[in-house]
């Protein structure tokens, strides 16, 4: 009996298969991403292990940005924790998401704290796509495969990047960063038929120009914020409206 798309058969097909979705055009996108922020801390004078610590152990490029400039005009410890923090804080309700679809009663509890340091928007929107479908002892190794090949090109294309000011035009290089944020647009796209997904969107391209007219410094978390809860409400309003 041939495999369904559903169940890949075993745990290390479901990770050999995470590998391949990673390493394509996530690994492009994200790799080129990742060139230009390692260019971008070569810029600050900072040393090409402060970049390779930043991507080991925060892999979100805009805390990593925040981090880097805030370490680079001397800022305290406090100060660069609370901006990586408020930043970053947007993974806390993507991980609470996920892991009731990547969670079994035979994994220990640590291997999730360790796996939870991965959950970034391109592995958690592959895995929200796949996990739910897939069985469920093969949900966490499909996200194993694909977020820890991806971390580790982000990590080799970081040390690429260090060394590409002066080899590329500087708009070129800075150019990268900005790659990320219109992958993830593209994503979320092609998975337009998911509840309140397109309010969101919509609602976030039409508030974040206006929004930062008004206050550029908070514009997109006001954004993510007034978009997301109105795009929340109305997804409810409509899944009660089905189910009465």
């Amino acid at each position: 009996m041939h495999d369904t798309p559903d169940d890949f058969g075993s745990r290390q097909a479901a990770y050999i298969k995470g590998a391949k979705d990673a390493l394509t055009i996530p690994a492009l996108i994200l790799g080129s991403t990742y060139m230009g922020f390692g260019a971008l801390v070569s810029e600050t004078g900072l040393q090409v292990w402060h970049a390779l610590i930043s991507t080991a152990v925060n892999w979100a490029v805009p805390g990593q940005i925040a981090t880097m400039e805030l370490y680079a005009i001397n800022a305290s410890l406090f100060v660069i924790a609370a901006a990586v923090a408020l930043i970053n804080c947007r993974l806390m309700p993507m991980t609470i998401v996920l892991m009731p679809f990547i969670r079994n009663k035979t994994t220990p509890k640590i291997v999730y704290y360790f796996m939870s340091n991965f959950i970034a928007v391109t592995g958690w929107a592959a895995a929200m796509k796949q996990c739910p479908k897939l069985p469920e002892e093969q949900r966490l190794p499909y996200f194993t495969g694909f977020v820890v090949p991806l971390w580790s090109v982000c990590m080799f294309a970081t040390y690429i990047g260090y060394h590409l000011p002066g080899l590329l035009p500087v708009e070129v290089t800075m150019g990268l960063v900005f790659l990320n944020p219109v992958y993830f647009m593209l994503v979320f796209l092609a998975d337009f038929t998911q509840p309140g997904r397109p309010t969101a969107l919509i609602l976030g391209a039409i508030l974040g120009p206006l929004t930062f007219l008004f206050t550029p410094n908070w514009s997109l978390l006001i954004t993510g914020l007034i978009a997301g809860t109105i795009a929340f409400l109305i997804s409810e309003c409509k899944l009660r409206k089905a189910q009465s």
